[in-house]
């Protein structure tokens, strides 16, 4: 049976603005083309969309449903930035992650359940604890929220994340009977390829709800099986992914709390350089620069980069370029509050270095392989769900 993760951010780009202006909260929002303008409304706010606004509305319109509002023009950087962020997220999960846009993706979860929940957990249960975990770590790693839905395929997961909107999740029915009777009150709207159009036509045949479509049944000359398919939650499990090539590995921590504890930011840097290292050693590759990066209170950014002495997969050398560099960033003695910590590693290849035959066996090589076999077995442990 396939698990099936829909995430779609709330409100993303006003939620992305709103990190910019926390003097907003609790406002209503209009991401989109001024109020006197011809354009549309990009997204809203939860405030503004009491009012009635929405997306795609015109400016016009929304100004006239909510004149209080604060119209603020898109800043497509800060959001790709922030949606690279969350995608970084969903990679811890899985690597099997198909992006919709900026703000949406499905993942297929099915291979990660044994790594959340208790050991004794039902299939269910570690989705539920995949997903909630999911949550938080994009709230603390991107400053917003999201929502999940987890179904047996996309139709289902992406209707799952719409039910507790925003910072919701909804593990939906997995068996047959449940699923059909989860839908049958449901407007055929929330099935794919039922817009407007197809509502409306369907309405003179007393069609309004999927129960509707059910009774109707396949094969009849109304509409396409297809469609009753999907009244009974018949849908495609497949998430449509595709492998990219990473130019660089990182991973970064948002306290819920600027910190100034020098050892706590130290600790977390570490935990950071062993996530890395644990998705670097996925594939057969090598690095041969590490790079920190640390926010302030003020959003003040420090970045720092360092070359291994040669190219390097194995957390004793991560382990060490990454106190080398937190050392040069905040020196013992120095007075700082971080907001974020970052550890990453870049300038990719697929070799430790020259390939060159040698009469004569190298100690730094020897050394390096059995430093990246201790590694290597230490990942596996953790695949097995062993905590070390």
């Amino acid at each position: 049976m396939a698990f099936v993760l829909h995430v779609d951010m709330d409100a993303f780009f006003a939620s992305v603005e709103l990190l910019s202006h926390p003097e907003w909260r609790g406002k209503p929002l209009i991401v989109g083309s001024g109020p006197h303008e011809r354009g549309v409304v990009s997204t809203c706010s939860y405030e503004a969309r009491r009012y009635g606004v929405h997306s795609a509305m015109p400016s016009r319109t929304a100004y006239q449903l909510c004149p209080h509002a604060i119209f603020v023009r898109p800043h497509m950087d800060a959001y790709q930035e922030v949606s690279d962020k969350a995608f970084e997220v969903f990679s811890h999960y899985t690597p099997y992650v198909e992006g919709v846009s900026v703000d949406e993706a499905f993942m297929d979860i099915t291979g990660s359940l044994h790594l959340h929940g208790g050991r004794d957990a039902a299939p269910l249960e570690r989705a539920r604890a995949l997903g909630e975990a999911l949550r938080d770590e994009v709230r603390r790693a991107c400053g917003v929220t999201c929502s999940v839905g987890i179904a047996p395929n996309r139709l289902l997961a992406k209707i799952g994340s719409e039910q507790n909107k925003p910072n919701g999740l909804t593990v939906m029915p997995f068996g047959k009977d449940e699923i059909a009777a989860f839908l049958r009150d449901r407007p055929i709207g929330v099935l794919w390829g039922a817009g407007k159009k197809t509502v409306e036509a369907l309405r003179p045949y007393g069609i309004a709800t999927c129960g509707d479509l059910q009774r109707l049944g396949r094969g009849n000359s109304l509409v396409p099986d297809s469609l009753v398919d999907m009244a009974f939650g018949i849908s495609d499990d497949r998430v449509y992914w595709q492998p990219s090539e990473e130019k660089s590995v990182s991973r970064e921590h948002t306290f819920a709390e600027d910190v100034c504890d020098r050892e706590t930011v130290r600790e977390t840097l570490l935990r950071l350089a062993a996530e890395v290292g644990r998705r670097f050693r996925r594939e057969t590759r090598w690095a041969r620069t590490a790079k920190l990066k640390l926010r302030d209170a003020d959003f003040d950014t420090i970045t720092r980069q360092l070359p291994f002495p040669h190219p390097a997969r194995d957390d004793i050398a991560l382990r060490k370029a990454a106190l080398e560099l937190f050392g040069k960033a905040w020196p013992d003695g120095r007075r700082m509050s971080v907001r974020l910590v970052g550890f990453g590693v870049a300038n990719l290849q697929d070799s430790p270095g020259d390939d060159a035959p040698s009469l004569f066996a190298d100690p730094e090589d020897e050394e390096r392989e059995r430093r990246e076999r201790l590694s290597e077995a230490l990942d596996a442990l953790r695949d097995r769900g062993i905590s070390l």
